[in-house]
């Protein structure tokens, strides 16, 4: 291994089990695309879709993407898709430290909907990433537009 890390002059393994944000490369057009996300979000574009094939890239963009937005933009990572709708509102929910009153999914939605109106009110921006949410059928990305309070 360290003649890898010397041939290459790095300090450290490149490849791990969790993206390495430090290793993100710009080009093939992830560049672009993260300058796209970035753009989307500040601009309130509302959902957006990145899809891609199996090792492309999509989960180091959500990371890269995570780290260079700015502070009044809070981000929350769902990395378990196979949650139900109801579970993916009260894990919005619970990052952002709002206590739901109901357990029932629609009175639920509704706070979650007025909590994410009052931030955005307040100069807030709340961006949910969902990563692998096409090995699930859906059910996150129909949860997750639900919320939308555009």
């Amino acid at each position: 291994m360290s003649l890898y890390l010397e041939h290459f002059g790095l300090a450290e393994p490149p490849f791990r089990i969790t993206p390495h944000t430090d290793f993100f490369f710009d080009g093939a057009d992830r560049g672009a695309t993260l300058g796209a996300l970035i753009y989307a979000i500040l601009h309130d574009e509302g959902i957006v879709k990145l899809s891609g094939e199996v090792g492309s890239g999509k989960t180091m963009l959500c990371r890269v993407l995570m780290e260079r937005l700015p502070p009044h933009v809070e981000t929350i990572y769902l990395a378990t898709p196979s949650l139900a709708r109801d579970e993916i509102l009260h894990a919005i929910a619970d990052d952002l430290e709002l206590r739901l009153t109901h357990e029932r999914t629609t009175v639920a939605l509704r706070e979650l909907q007025e909590h994410l109106i009052r931030l955005y009110g307040a100069g807030r921006r709340v961006v949910v990433l969902i990563d692998e949410a096409l090995t699930s059928g859906g059910r996150p990305c129909s949860a997750a537009s639900s919320v939308n309070s555009r």
